[in-house]
């Protein structure tokens, strides 16, 4: 498939500039993957659709007060995006001026402390805060980073209701937005229903909201995102799985993390099984180790692409399906995808020709995700971050 299969015409209007009132009082649009059926509904109706046994698995990140207003010696005006912070004082960040300061030049921010720029790396530049730690900055100077989508500035407001109730581990630089609908009452809700939860932790980057420029899937080059998926949630799923309960996603995030994990899962069994054959040559425990972490790595990274065209990850292996996993992923999930854990997924409405569209459109099918899609549209659904949700089914 192609860039272009995945366009839809959207009315600006549709693109939800603020939040409702209560979280909870988005709309829902459920779709069937395999039957296409549709149900307009409203994010209360959410348990209707689960089961006593199921699992929401949740993105526990939290976002950071990434962007910061600066200016250089000349008096220029730089605005900062915190893309990942590396350590206390240093920082990878996204630098918009009108000439992009040289490095070893400074940064001032309102109060006169200083970020001094080392060097460009792929894309982004290498921030030093030279005053205080970054932490420390963005507390004081940081604005909530809304996506270039929402034309307007970040306001009290969005402290709260651009992150999630449960969000904990700060690093994020985008919210996982399918979770802004969640409010205390309906958490209270789901436990009730004996709907059981888990959390992974994907921080989102600003590469997100980044289009895909070439019209050849295959040419794309995926954003890199730092992502945990921990032992204690391994087990739930696999619990869950075992007890016959569907795992259901919340957000994209969320789906890019268990499937990750599986890659991952799948190529380091792959690799130590291939290390301890007969015929390879003998190699320490340790070795062997550190050859399936390498193949871990590469599994989600350069073999994302290949993974992706063909659906499947290894027809024949016999290793888990999931298994913790830390580090970074690069996986482009786009049709056709072998889904390795997550049978259902809630999601808000996402870009035209973005990633995440084709990560829905793997997952629902194609042709049910676009025509759902002018659905919402001719139904006057609210769009992206701030927008109306969508509960999934798998194809």
């Amino acid at each position: 498939m192609r860039r272009s299969d995945f366009h839809f015409d959207l009315p600006d209007e549709l693109i939800a500039q603020r939040p409702l009132s209560e979280r909870g009082a988005s709309r829902l649009l459920a779709l069937d993957g395999p039957s296409g059926r549709r149900d307009d509904l409203g994010f209360r109706d959410l348990p209707s659709l689960l089961r006593p046994g199921d699992l929401l698995v949740f993105n526990d990140t939290r976002v950071i007060p990434a962007r910061l207003f600066a200016h250089k010696a000349s008096g220029g005006r730089v605005e900062v995006l915190i893309e990942r912070v590396v350590d206390a004082h240093e920082a990878l960040a996204h630098v918009r001026a009108s000439k992009t300061p040289a490095a070893g030049s400074e940064l001032r921010l309102a109060d006169g402390e200083r970020l001094r720029m080392v060097a460009r790396e792929e894309g982004l530049f290498r921030l030093r805060a030279l005053d205080a730690t970054l932490p420390e900055l963005m507390r004081r100077h940081g604005h909530m980073p809304l996506p270039p989508y929402i034309r307007r500035a970040d306001d009290a407001a969005d402290s709260e209701r651009y992150q999630t109730v449960y969000a904990e581990r700060e690093g994020a630089v985008a919210a996982p937005t399918a979770g802004l609908h969640f409010d205390a009452a309906m958490l209270e809700r789901l436990t009730e229903a004996g709907i059981g939860t888990a959390r992974v932790t994907l921080h989102v980057g600003a590469g997100t909201f980044q289009p895909v420029r070439e019209e050849d899937l295959d040419r794309h080059r995926m954003h890199a995102e730092w992502l945990e998926v921990s032992e204690a949630a391994v087990a739930r799923i696999e619990a869950t799985r075992a007890a016959g309960g569907r795992i259901i996603a919340v957000g994209t995030t969320t789906v890019r993390s268990l499937e990750t994990a599986a890659v991952a899962a799948a190529k380091a069994g792959a690799a130590m099984a291939t290390a301890s054959t007969p015929s390879a040559t003998a190699a320490p425990a340790e070795d062997a180790h550190v050859a399936a972490t390498s193949a871990a790595d590469a599994a989600v990274s350069a073999s994302a692409g290949a993974i992706a065209r063909t659906g499947k990850i290894d027809p024949g292996r016999t290793s888990p399906v999931l298994a913790p996993y830390r580090g970074e992923s690069r996986l482009f999930i786009r049709p056709p995808y072998a889904f390795q854990v997550v049978d259902a997924m809630i999601t808000n409405f996402h870009l035209p020709g973005s990633t995440l569209l084709m990560l829905v459109s793997a997952f629902a099918g194609h042709a049910a995700i676009m025509a759902a899609y002018r659905h919402a549209v001719a139904q006057r659904y609210r769009f992206f971050s701030y927008g109306d949700a969508m509960f999934l089914t798998r194809q």
